[in-house]
């Protein structure tokens, strides 16, 4: 099994290598081209904008949250209009608090599932809904990163690009195109495709059983590659029928990380500088290799005399995974912000679940969801030339502009939010005495699945340990909350920061400037964003996952 996982990270670093030059000026391309494709000028007309003109921040931001609360509304509808849809399959109208999470939680990237699919949605709510909103909101990270790196970029204007232009082109000429090469290659590769409920099969014992069924190839592509992570089975990609061989699991893992990972490069190129995005590459490759090297030794020397016998901690993972494979996508969907998951973290070891936890306290900028990640890891970088100026004296730039106490204030509330969501959601639900009652395991680990919960939900994650039953109404309503919250307060600082920064004039580096385009900014930029999540969650882990480690 070892060798399998080694294989595996050999083959998926090679082809993300192979892909990232390319892909990555691509990316910078599409976002930079002045001509319009005849079918996005079709898009402009219905929604009646001019492509051709600039937004400033406030309209792009206007832009993002219209986008945002439409779709939250739409979706919620189509839950509760369910009966009268096609291809519903008897599954009735979606109850209302649960409606309204899923509607919040696809619509804002999250994809958190307090529900079973294949029982409760059906086909055109998935295909109709869902799957619309895997694309939209992926486009929408995106559309927000590179509105900040234009910020940079620009100069003396309030101007920081078109919204729904920047949406539509990651629509179409980037997440459509992929997910459907992708989607073939995964028929291919055995994942399912049927517009059938169910299927018959005959088991070992001879026995007839009906397996649930969906267009799963189809939505399993762009729930990966939007960095979405909501599954069409209960299972998610623990399923066979989702991710059955090996094979899809290094595709899947592929596709999850690919857009984020070649945002780095298309940073530099519009940069005009690559080693920027060389540096952010870098700070992202080892902070998700420590997490992987940490993640496998866990789990292939876990406590307990059964699981010391078995080699490793298998319960709780599929035997086509293993404890290698298994880490490497969850330490892959937990650095982004997917959520899918091909075993359950709750089963983890506490070291283990530590550190998936861990990966989206710090931020998930390792490498980070589909444009959340880029924009999440140049705030931080912002806060880490800041200390850098404040340590000598000097006022911070970055790639040509001041930052002053403006800039710095939408850095800081953009980081600040996320911990607050956290640690508050957190805390009130485990003083609540009807917490333990949804809690499937006591002590630290069940601390470690509160704490998961929030840190999924303010992260836009939508993974879940597991171990939390999260249907009452206190936990629909709070993680409600931390999505909307955790997803829009970052994204409208950002906008505000790109709009500050594009408003200034690009200034040539001087002598007083730091250099940034070096390792030695890349382990400023590293330990900042550890050290802005040690120093919050440090208490909160030490009671949870590191305690259990211990015990």
């Amino acid at each position: 099994m070892p060798t399998a996982g080694f294989a595996q990270l050999v083959l998926l670093v090679l082809a993300l290598v192979a892909v990232h030059r390319p892909f990555g000026d691509y990316l910078a391309r599409v976002y930079t081209d002045r001509g319009h494709w005849r079918v996005e000028r079709a898009f402009y007309r219905l929604l009646r904008i001019d492509g051709d003109s600039g937004q400033r921040w406030t309209t792009y931001a206007a832009g993002v949250l219209g986008i945002s609360f439409a779709s939250i509304v739409l979706l919620y509808l189509m839950q509760r209009l369910q009966p009268l849809l096609p291809l519903n399959f008897g599954r009735g109208s979606v109850q209302p608090a649960m409606a309204f999470n899923t509607a919040v939680s696809f619509a804002t990237n999250t994809n958190w599932q307090s529900y079973v699919p294949e029982q409760v949605i059906g086909h055109a709510v998935q295909m109709g809904g869902l799957t619309v909103q895997n694309f939209l909101s992926a486009a929408v990270g995106m559309a927000v990163a590179v509105a900040l790196v234009r910020g940079f970029t620009r100069s003396g204007t309030d101007r920081i690009g078109n919204f729904w232009v920047d949406l539509i082109r990651g629509v179409v000429r980037v997440l459509l195109p992929i997910a459907a090469v992708a989607a073939v290659l995964l028929v291919a590769l055995g994942v399912a495709m049927t517009f059938a409920p169910a299927l018959v099969a005959v088991g070992l014992d001879g026995r007839e059983q009906v397996i649930a069924t969906a267009p799963i190839a189809s939505q399993e592509a762009i729930k990966e590659l939007g960095t979405n992570g909501g599954g069409v089975l209960n299972a998610n990609s623990a399923h066979p029928l989702e991710n059955p061989s090996g094979a899809t699991n290094l595709v899947e893992i592929f596709l999850i990380l690919v857009i984020p990972v070649s945002l780095t490069r298309a940073v530099g190129t519009m940069a005009g500088d690559r080693r920027q995005g060389r540096v952010l590459l870098s700070v992202m490759a080892v902070l998700l290799l420590v997490s992987l090297a940490v993640t496998w030794w866990a789990e292939a020397h876990p406590n307990g005399q059964a699981a010391l016998a078995a080699g490793g901690a298998w319960e709780g993972k599929e035997t086509r995974f293993g404890p290698y494979l298994s880490a490497l996508f969850a330490v892959a969907t937990t650095g982004t912000s997917t959520g899918a998951v091909n075993s359950m973290h709750d089963s983890f070891t506490g070291l283990g679940g530590g550190v998936v936890l861990l990966n989206m306290l710090l931020g998930e900028v390792a490498p980070g969801g589909v444009g959340a990640g880029l924009y999440g890891i140049l705030v931080v970088a912002v806060l880490a030339v800041f200390l850098a100026g404040l340590m000598v004296g000097r006022t911070p730039e970055y790639l040509g502009k001041k930052l002053g106490r403006r800039e710095i204030t939408a850095a800081a509330l953009s980081t600040l939010v996320m911990p607050a969501l956290v640690l508050l959601g957190a805390g009130t639900a485990v003083a609540l005495p009807s917490t333990s009652d949804a809690m499937a395991n006591p002590g630290p680990h069940g601390l470690s699945e509160v704490l998961y919960a929030y840190a999924s939900a303010a992260n836009n994650n939508g993974s879940a340990f597991a171990g939390l039953t999260a249907t009452g109404d206190f936990f629909q309503a709070t993680l409600v909350l931390a999505m909307l919250l955790g997803r829009l307060v970052p994204m409208l600082a950002v906008l505000m920061l790109a709009g500050s920064l594009a408003r200034q004039q690009r200034m040539p580096p001087t002598a007083g400037t730091l250099p940034t385009g070096g390792p030695l900014f890349a382990g400023l930029l590293g330990g900042t964003v550890v050290l802005v999540s040690a120093l919050t969650f440090a208490p909160a882990l030490a009671l949870g996952p590191i305690a259990e480690a211990l015990s």
